[in-house]
Protein backbone atom coordinates (compact mmCIF):
# COMPACT_ATOMS: atom_id res chain seq x y z
CA UNK A 1 0.00 0.00 0.00
CA UNK A 2 1.34 3.56 -0.67
CA UNK A 3 1.69 5.96 1.67
CA UNK A 4 0.38 9.57 1.81
CA UNK A 5 0.85 12.74 3.95
CA UNK A 6 -1.80 13.25 6.43
CA UNK A 7 -4.80 15.01 5.08
CA UNK A 8 -7.96 16.90 6.45
CA UNK A 9 -10.37 16.64 3.88
CA UNK A 10 -13.73 19.12 4.02
CA UNK A 11 -16.28 19.07 1.57
CA UNK A 12 -18.20 22.03 1.19
CA UNK A 13 -21.42 23.54 3.13
CA UNK A 14 -24.50 22.87 1.76
CA UNK A 15 -25.83 24.80 -1.30
CA UNK A 16 -29.27 25.77 -2.75
CA UNK A 17 -28.73 23.21 -4.93
CA UNK A 18 -28.15 20.36 -2.20
CA UNK A 19 -30.87 21.65 -0.55
CA UNK A 20 -33.39 21.02 -3.80
CA UNK A 21 -31.40 17.94 -4.41
CA UNK A 22 -29.71 18.40 -7.69
CA UNK A 23 -27.10 17.53 -9.36
CA UNK A 24 -24.63 20.09 -9.36
CA UNK A 25 -21.13 18.19 -10.99
CA UNK A 26 -19.53 21.10 -12.66
CA UNK A 27 -21.89 23.78 -12.15
CA UNK A 28 -22.24 25.95 -8.71
CA UNK A 29 -24.79 26.99 -6.51
CA UNK A 30 -23.99 29.19 -3.16
CA UNK A 31 -24.31 28.20 0.07
CA UNK A 32 -27.18 28.05 2.25
CA UNK A 33 -27.22 29.85 5.47
CA UNK A 34 -27.22 25.85 6.40
CA UNK A 35 -24.15 25.64 4.63
CA UNK A 36 -22.20 28.95 6.56
CA UNK A 37 -22.74 26.77 9.76
CA UNK A 38 -21.31 23.70 8.53
CA UNK A 39 -17.98 25.57 7.18
CA UNK A 40 -17.92 27.56 10.67
CA UNK A 41 -18.30 23.98 12.66
CA UNK A 42 -15.49 23.03 10.03
CA UNK A 43 -13.57 26.02 11.49
CA UNK A 44 -14.45 24.91 14.91
CA UNK A 45 -12.75 21.25 14.71
CA UNK A 46 -9.25 22.21 12.64
CA UNK A 47 -9.09 25.59 14.81
CA UNK A 48 -8.43 22.69 17.90
CA UNK A 49 -5.55 20.87 15.30
CA UNK A 50 -2.23 21.99 14.87
CA UNK A 51 -1.94 22.81 11.40
CA UNK A 52 1.72 23.55 11.44
CA UNK A 53 3.50 22.82 8.12
CA UNK A 54 -0.08 22.25 6.59
CA UNK A 55 -0.27 22.69 2.92
CA UNK A 56 -4.32 24.42 2.24
CA UNK A 57 -6.11 23.44 -1.56
CA UNK A 58 -9.28 23.75 -2.36
CA UNK A 59 -11.45 22.93 -5.61
CA UNK A 60 -11.75 26.16 -8.29
CA UNK A 61 -15.13 25.99 -7.64
CA UNK A 62 -17.30 28.66 -5.79
CA UNK A 63 -18.98 26.57 -3.48
CA UNK A 64 -15.68 25.10 -2.61
CA UNK A 65 -13.84 28.60 -1.99
CA UNK A 66 -16.97 30.48 -0.32
CA UNK A 67 -16.42 27.34 2.73
CA UNK A 68 -13.01 27.54 2.79
CA UNK A 69 -13.02 31.09 3.45
CA UNK A 70 -14.96 30.10 5.99
CA UNK A 71 -13.41 27.33 7.84
CA UNK A 72 -9.80 28.04 6.55
CA UNK A 73 -9.52 31.82 6.07
CA UNK A 74 -8.39 33.08 9.96
CA UNK A 75 -6.09 29.56 10.61
CA UNK A 76 -4.05 29.66 7.31
CA UNK A 77 -1.73 32.37 5.43
CA UNK A 78 -2.11 30.42 1.97
CA UNK A 79 -5.19 28.62 0.09
CA UNK A 80 -4.53 27.47 -3.18
CA UNK A 81 -7.02 26.57 -5.96
CA UNK A 82 -6.50 23.14 -7.72
CA UNK A 83 -8.76 21.89 -10.53
CA UNK A 84 -7.98 18.60 -9.89
CA UNK A 85 -10.19 19.19 -6.51
CA UNK A 86 -13.50 19.77 -8.72
CA UNK A 87 -16.65 17.87 -8.22
CA UNK A 88 -16.95 14.89 -10.77
CA UNK A 89 -19.05 16.45 -13.99
CA UNK A 90 -22.43 14.58 -14.24
CA UNK A 91 -22.52 16.05 -18.11
CA UNK A 92 -26.16 16.27 -19.36
CA UNK A 93 -27.58 15.62 -16.30
CA UNK A 94 -26.14 19.26 -14.85
CA UNK A 95 -28.80 20.80 -13.01
CA UNK A 96 -31.56 18.38 -12.67
CA UNK A 97 -33.57 17.03 -9.87
CA UNK A 98 -32.69 13.93 -9.08
CA UNK A 99 -35.90 12.86 -8.89
CA UNK A 100 -35.51 13.14 -12.80
CA UNK A 101 -32.72 10.98 -12.92
CA UNK A 102 -33.24 6.93 -13.94
CA UNK A 103 -33.03 4.65 -11.04
CA UNK A 104 -29.86 2.31 -11.23
CA UNK A 105 -30.21 -0.74 -8.99
CA UNK A 106 -27.00 -2.50 -7.82
CA UNK A 107 -24.27 -1.71 -5.52
CA UNK A 108 -24.53 1.84 -4.62
CA UNK A 109 -27.29 3.85 -6.68
CA UNK A 110 -26.24 6.80 -5.39
CA UNK A 111 -22.89 6.77 -7.17
CA UNK A 112 -24.41 5.30 -10.21
CA UNK A 113 -25.89 8.46 -11.06
CA UNK A 114 -22.29 9.77 -11.47
CA UNK A 115 -21.12 6.82 -13.09
CA UNK A 116 -24.13 6.79 -15.80
CA UNK A 117 -24.01 10.29 -16.64
CA UNK A 118 -24.22 11.03 -20.09
CA UNK A 119 -21.59 12.95 -21.29
CA UNK A 120 -20.35 12.70 -17.52
CA UNK A 121 -16.87 12.13 -16.21
CA UNK A 122 -17.55 8.81 -14.63
CA UNK A 123 -15.27 7.15 -11.93
CA UNK A 124 -12.51 6.34 -13.53
CA UNK A 125 -11.65 9.72 -14.51
CA UNK A 126 -12.34 10.67 -11.42
CA UNK A 127 -10.45 8.35 -9.70
CA UNK A 128 -7.16 9.23 -12.34
CA UNK A 129 -6.89 13.40 -11.59
CA UNK A 130 -7.51 12.40 -7.45
CA UNK A 131 -4.76 9.97 -7.53
CA UNK A 132 -2.41 12.46 -9.91
CA UNK A 133 -3.76 15.13 -7.66
CA UNK A 134 -2.24 12.60 -4.20
CA UNK A 135 0.48 11.73 -6.17
CA UNK A 136 1.95 15.46 -6.10
CA UNK A 137 1.67 16.25 -2.70
CA UNK A 138 4.74 16.43 -0.83
CA UNK A 139 3.35 17.32 2.80
CA UNK A 140 0.90 17.00 5.17
CA UNK A 141 -2.60 19.06 3.31
CA UNK A 142 -5.97 20.46 4.21
CA UNK A 143 -7.92 19.92 1.28
CA UNK A 144 -11.52 21.64 0.92
CA UNK A 145 -13.35 19.75 -2.41
CA UNK A 146 -16.79 18.24 -2.85
CA UNK A 147 -18.69 14.94 -1.97
CA UNK A 148 -17.68 12.77 -4.28
CA UNK A 149 -14.41 14.08 -4.97
CA UNK A 150 -13.82 13.78 -1.35
CA UNK A 151 -14.76 10.09 -1.53
CA UNK A 152 -12.53 8.95 -3.87
CA UNK A 153 -9.37 11.00 -2.30
CA UNK A 154 -10.01 9.08 0.82
CA UNK A 155 -10.83 6.14 -1.02
CA UNK A 156 -7.81 6.02 -2.76
CA UNK A 157 -5.76 7.40 0.36
CA UNK A 158 -7.30 5.33 2.87
CA UNK A 159 -6.96 2.13 1.03
CA UNK A 160 -10.35 2.04 -0.18
CA UNK A 161 -11.77 2.07 3.23
CA UNK A 162 -14.73 5.19 3.12
CA UNK A 163 -17.72 6.14 5.26
CA UNK A 164 -21.03 5.77 3.67
CA UNK A 165 -22.74 8.47 2.54
CA UNK A 166 -25.50 7.44 5.40
CA UNK A 167 -23.73 7.13 8.13
CA UNK A 168 -21.84 10.84 7.68
CA UNK A 169 -25.01 12.82 6.10
CA UNK A 170 -22.68 14.02 3.58
CA UNK A 171 -20.11 14.55 4.85
CA UNK A 172 -20.73 18.40 5.46
CA UNK A 173 -20.21 20.71 8.91
CA UNK A 174 -17.26 17.75 9.49
CA UNK A 175 -13.63 16.97 8.56
CA UNK A 176 -12.17 13.43 7.58
CA UNK A 177 -8.80 13.10 9.07
CA UNK A 178 -6.56 10.23 7.38
CA UNK A 179 -3.10 9.49 7.95
CA UNK A 180 -1.27 6.05 7.68
CA UNK A 181 -3.87 4.77 5.57
CA UNK A 182 -6.74 5.38 8.44
CA UNK A 183 -9.49 7.53 8.01
CA UNK A 184 -11.46 9.15 11.33
CA UNK A 185 -14.11 11.13 11.05
CA UNK A 186 -14.27 14.24 13.54
CA UNK A 187 -17.62 15.90 14.41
Amino acid sequence: MRSYPELYILRHGETYWNAENRMQGALNSPLTPRGEVHAARQHEILRARDLTGFACFCSSQGRAIQTAAIALGALVDDIRTDDRLREITVGDWSGMLRSELPIFEGEDPFIAHYENAPNGEGMARLGERCQSFLDDLVGPAVLVTHGITSRMLRSIAAAGQTLTASSVGGGQGCVFHVKDGVQNLLE
